[in-house]
């Protein structure tokens, strides 16, 4: 659990205003450091870490990461809430993965709500408990599935996915509005037996949106030498993905991407 101190105060890497790709209408997109998972295709390698730390950007050494209160981080979203409303659009927490500083994402989302439609993107490890606390405060959950195969889960983000499976079966069950995303990845997840998996948790979701399906982008890894690492994935970035689409076959809003 969160310690008093670390529910006042968080640490973010970004925000992004007039994002359009995050939930409906135009949106605010706050990124929080800290990601328990270590994806081999990971966009965002600097949200991994949860200190702030050093990044060398067009030959200038700046710093990833700074520490916001709760009260500075809603005082500034609180602003736009006008515009959220004319458009029907609202915040986003990504990361990172948001849930792991969950003290300060309630925080955060209490003092916005009814205000702002909020969203979260998660991958969905975190407890159960977490879990069902957070939902209630959200409007829409933007749900990152990986692979639905404890072993190659492990295998290739550093993690089991039976806490993701379990809060994602809870989400499919709790009447909230959300949207599945599934990063396709090259030789791992872009299999049709995965896609029938994912299509077996979610077919019975009645707020299920849609599923969104993300082809793995070569530009991946530019960040990496940017903080200081190597980025050499356990695949060939070069070969497409294969996309089956099952859930468009299954009457289910698709978007591939």
């Amino acid at each position: 659990m969160n310690s008093l101190n670390s529910i006042q105060q968080g640490t973010i890497f970004s925000i992004e205003e007039f994002a359009v790709n995050d939930g409906p209408g135009i949106r605010t997109t706050v990124f929080l450091k800290g990601c328990p998972l270590h994806c081999v295709w990971c966009h965002n390698p600097e949200g991994i870490s949860p200190e702030p730390q050093y990044m060398m950007k067009k030959d200038e050494t700046t710093v990833c990461g700074y520490r916001i209160t709760a009260d500075e981080l809603a005082s500034r979203l609180l602003k736009n809430k006008e515009i959220y409303s004319l458009n029907k659009g609202g915040v986003t927490f990504t990361g990172g993965e948001p849930l792991l500083q969950y003290g300060f994402l309630l925080n955060v989302l209490r003092k916005i709500k009814p205000e702002i439609h909020t969203a979260i993107e998660t991958s969905g490890f975190a407890s159960e408990e977490v879990f069902r606390e957070v939902l209630p405060l959200l409007d829409l959950v933007l749900f990152d599935v990986k692979h639905t195969d404890p072993a190659i889960h492990k295998k290739y983000t550093g993690v089991d996915n039976q806490l993701i499976r379990k809060n994602l079966e809870c989400l499919c069950s709790s009447g909230k509005d959300f949207v599945i995303r599934i990063p396709l990845i090259p030789g791992i997840n872009d299999t049709k037996e995965n896609m029938l998996a994912v299509l077996d948790i979610i077919r019975d979701a009645k707020s299920l949106q849609r599923v969104e399906i993300l082809r793995y982008h070569k530009m991946a890894g530019a960040k990496y030498s940017m903080i200081g690492k190597e980025y050499n994935p356990p695949f060939d970035p070069e070969i497409p993905p294969r996309v089956y689409n099952v859930f468009e076959d299954n009457n289910i809003n698709t978007i591939v991407l």
